[in-house]
C-alpha cells in the first residue's frame, strides 16, 4: 500500500506544489505579495488591456481566487480596475507602485527559477514542464 502511495502522481504533485508555494511565498513575503499575486502582476504587465476573465485563465486561478487576489492587490495600491472604452469589460492595470514592486521582484524570481532547476538537465526541466502541463489540463 505505501509503495502505491509513494508512486502516486496526484500525491507527489500536491507535495511538490505545496513545497514550491511555501518556498516561493517565503521569498516574496518581503515584497508583500504571494506567488499567485506575483503571477497576476506579471500577467497584467505582459498582457495589458486583457479582460479580467482572460487573466484568470492565464494564471490558472478560478474566478473567486482571482477576485480575492485582485482585491488584495488593489488595497495594496498595486493594481487598479478600470472599464474598457465601451464600459462593459473589466480590465486591470498596474499602478506606478505595482510596476515598481514587480521590477524589484523579477530579479529575485529569476534567481529562484535558476536555483530550482539547479541539478536538473535542460531536458529534465523540459520533460517536467511538459508532464506538468499535461496533468494540469482539464
Amino acid at each position: 500500500m505505501s509503495d502505491d502511495l509513494s508512486s502516486c502522481l496526484v500525491l507527489n504533485t500536491i507535495a511538490a506544489a505545496r513545497s514550491l508555494l511555501r518556498r516561493h511565498d517565503t521569498k516574496l513575503k518581503p515584497f508583500g505579495v504571494t506567488v499567485q499575486q506575483f503571477a497576476l502582476l506579471a500577467a497584467i504587465r505582459l498582457h495589458p488591456g486583457e479582460p479580467v476573465a482572460t487573466l484568470a485563465q492565464r494564471v490558472l486561478l478560478d474566478r473567486t481566487s482571482l477576485t480575492r487576489n485582485l482585491d488584495l492587490l488593489e488595497r495594496k495600491g498595486l493594481v487598479q480596475r478600470v472599464s474598457n472604452a465601451a464600459g462593459n469589460v473589466r480590465l486591470c492595470e498596474l499602478t506606478e507602485q505595482g510596476d515598481a514592486v514587480l521590477d524589484r521582484i523579477l530579479p529575485e524570481w529569476r534567481q529562484s527559477k535558476a536555483a530550482l532547476t539547479e541539478g536538473l538537465s535542460e531536458q529534465d526541466a523540459e520533460t517536467y514542464l511538459r508532464v506538468a502541463r499535461h496533468l494540469a489540463q482539464e
